[in-house]
């Protein structure tokens, strides 16, 4: 049976991580995604002091509920293939942080979003670089015994298991795997989402669940902010595929309702949602 979480940016941002933990559990989530993004006070958690860090696995441990993966969005602000050497060696020491913020918090996966470059201008340098400095966080990350799992993104440089697995050819480590976001790999027109996954199971540790809109000829697609079941993802069909290739790893929840006044209603409905289709597919007998 895989286990379902949430990530927690779709959590109030006003709640202590203990509520955070609390909710989670009464809510019948199996662990929680911690969001180490651009802001700054959240990038600060990769200096959290070591009684900072005990804190936070006492809250784990009193509520009983793990947080198993950390979604490291903050490389958007400091990606991996800048071509300002300052830059990419922020991201390579953000990584680093990351890396052991983890292993202190017993969290087993980090997730890495698939650009080379965000903000900035892409190119064959920009590949080039975010391949060599990909090299250095992952084999950072298998001295500590942390995995890096690359996200198919909302974006043609990694949007598909099938490129996920082309960058593993270059880097090639057990440490270094797939992070499929079914929203995302669904809107692309290239792709066929259910072969995808398939042909790619030997390389996902991890799965995100969320709606979005298609990419076009005339449309960009919207690949956050799509509520449940009004986007134009085949969630049943995804999830039958996921159920007889034998997928074993975690499905996280994903939204970004957490200054939303009705985020936990949201949440709700939005777990109701997957697990309905979660067991007209087989998960749960």
């Amino acid at each position: 049976m895989v286990k379902l979480g949430i990530n927690e940016k779709s959590l109030p941002f006003a709640m202590t991580w203990r509520e955070k933990l609390q909710l989670a559990k009464n809510q019948g989530f199996d662990f929680i995604e911690m969001s180490v993004d651009e802001t700054d006070e959240r990038l600060g958690r990769l200096d959290w002091t070591r009684q900072q860090r005990w804190d936070l696995v006492q809250d784990m441990y009193a509520v009983d509920l793990p947080i198993d993966t950390m979604m490291l969005s903050g490389l958007r602000k400091f990606p991996l293939g800048s071509e300002e050497g300052d830059i990419a060696e922020k991201s390579y020491l953000i990584c680093q942080k990351a890396i052991i913020l983890a292993r202190d918090l017993g969290i087993r996966n980090i997730q890495i979003a698939g650009y080379d470059e965000y903000y900035g201008e892409k190119n064959d340098l920009t590949r080039e670089l975010f391949i060599e400095n990909l090299q250095r966080v992952v084999d950072f990350a298998a001295e500590n015994q942390i995995m890096i799992a690359i996200e198919t993104m909302d974006d043609p440089f990694i949007n598909s298991v099938a490129k996920v697995q082309e960058i593993k050819q270059s880097v090639r480590s057990p440490w270094l795997q797939a992070y499929p976001d079914l929203g995302n790999i669904s809107a692309w027109p290239e792709n066929v989402p259910g072969q995808d996954l398939a042909d790619g199971l030997d390389s996902i540790v991890a799965i995100h669940v969320k709606d979005t809109y298609k990419v076009t000829e005339t449309t960009p697609g919207k690949f956050k902010n799509v509520p449940f079941g009004r986007g134009e993802v085949n969630f049943l069909g995804l999830f039958k595929t996921l159920k007889r290739i034998g997928y074993q790893g975690t499905l996280t929840i994903e939204m970004w309702s957490e200054h939303d006044a009705d985020a936990i209603e949201q949440v709700i409905e939005a777990q109701q949602f997957v697990q309905d289709l979660l067991a007209q597919a087989g998960f749960y007998k």
